[in-house]
């Protein structure tokens, strides 16, 4: 099921009811975000379209409880992101979130191996390393685990990033710009992969894209203008 403006779903994953952001600026009050109401099924892929400017990244930033919104409320998985403080939000995100962003974001002192183990380890799991080679090995860096991100392209950068997210077997990935810094046969073997572990693991994808072909790929798109589904 696609996700559908006001459509009450208890089986949703995610449900935002009338959410709207608002910043102040020196011309006065700046709606980014307006009446955004969605329910999203666990299991489903959805792309965030729209031009630059529009809100895709800053509904993301809500949707994941990075940010908080000025109206409305995001619940996820049952729990209200917006009725939580910061150490709550954290809390779901480390239970039930991956990311996967436009530039990478790996910790540059550590190695392929060492950033994939990370979440596991902040999450007392054990067999950490085991766990992260393994999936390593899966998209395709095996051989590189001791490399350092400097040692790596953009392209096993962004692998090592989608292992890392996928490594705690999250029940929701955001994903934003992913294949953004890519050259697009790079992107595309990224694309792949990202559907790939997100067909095996039952994720909930939820990604910001100017990729035409990455946002084909999704079960749902949502085109957001001037800060509104449309």
């Amino acid at each position: 099921m696609i996700p559908t403006q006001h459509d009450k779903n208890q089986n949703s994953i995610i449900t935002t009811e009338n959410l709207g952001k608002t910043v102040k600026t020196a011309e006065g009050p700046l709606s980014i975000l307006s009446d955004i109401n969605l329910q999203i099924k666990a299991g489903e892929s959805i792309a965030i379209i729209g031009e630059s400017g529009s809100g895709k990244s800053t509904l993301l930033g809500l949707l994941a409880g990075l940010d908080l919104p000025t109206t409305g409320s995001v619940v996820i998985d049952g729990k209200e992101l917006t009725a939580m403080d910061e150490d709550g939000r954290a809390a779901v995100r480390n239970e039930l979130i991956g990311f996967v962003f436009q530039a990478f974001q790996l910790l540059p002192g550590l190695t392929a191996l060492e950033n994939v183990m990370l979440p596991l380890e902040l999450g007392g799991i054990k067999q950490a390393g085991k766990l992260a080679a393994d999936l390593l090995d899966r998209v395709g860096l095996g051989h590189r685990l001791t490399h350092t991100p400097r040692q790596l392209s953009g392209g096993e950068q962004q692998r090592v990033a989608l292992a890392r997210a996928f490594v705690t077997r999250p029940a929701i990935l955001f994903a934003d710009e992913p294949t953004g810094n890519l050259d697009s046969k790079t992107g595309q073997h990224i694309i792949d992969l990202l559907f790939e572990l997100n067909l095996e693991n039952s994720t909930t994808l939820i990604l910001v894209t100017h990729d035409p072909h990455l946002a084909q790929r999704c079960r749902c798109t949502l085109n957001i203008a001037a800060g509104r589904l449309a």
